[in-house]
C-alpha cells in the first residue's frame, strides 16, 4: 500500500452484523488491526484473493475481507469471518 493514512468504511452491512457479534476481545483485536491495515503498517501481511478483487488480512482465527480504493485512499470492509467460512463462495 502506499504510504500515509487510509480510511476505514464499514458500509456494508454484512462487515457491520460480523462486527457486532464478536466476542468483545476479539473485536478489540480486529479493530486494533484496521487501524494498523489503515496506518500502513508493515507488519500488517494483507493478501490479495486470487480470482477476486478483495483482500483479506487475519486477525488469529479471524479474517476481515476488504477492498481498496486507491483514488480515495479508503479500505472497505466486507466481512469478518471465522477462517472456516471466510473462503466460501
Amino acid at each position: 500500500m502506499n504510504q500515509g493514512r487510509w480510511s476505514v468504511d464499514f458500509s456494508a452491512t454484512h462487515a457491520r452484523r460480523d462486527l457486532r457479534r464478536l466476542d468483545p476481545q476479539v473485536r478489540v483485536r480486529v479493530i486494533a488491526a484496521l487501524e494498523r491495515l489503515a496506518a500502513n503498517d508493515p507488519t500488517i501481511e494483507a493478501l490479495k484473493l486470487k480470482g477476486s478483487d478483495e483482500w483479506r488480512i487475519r486477525v488469529g482465527d479471524w479474517r476481515l475481507r476488504f477492498t481498496r480504493e486507491d483514488a480515495t485512499r479508503t479500505i472497505h470492509v466486507t466481512r469478518v469471518l471465522p477462517r472456516g467460512r471466510a473462503y466460501e463462495r
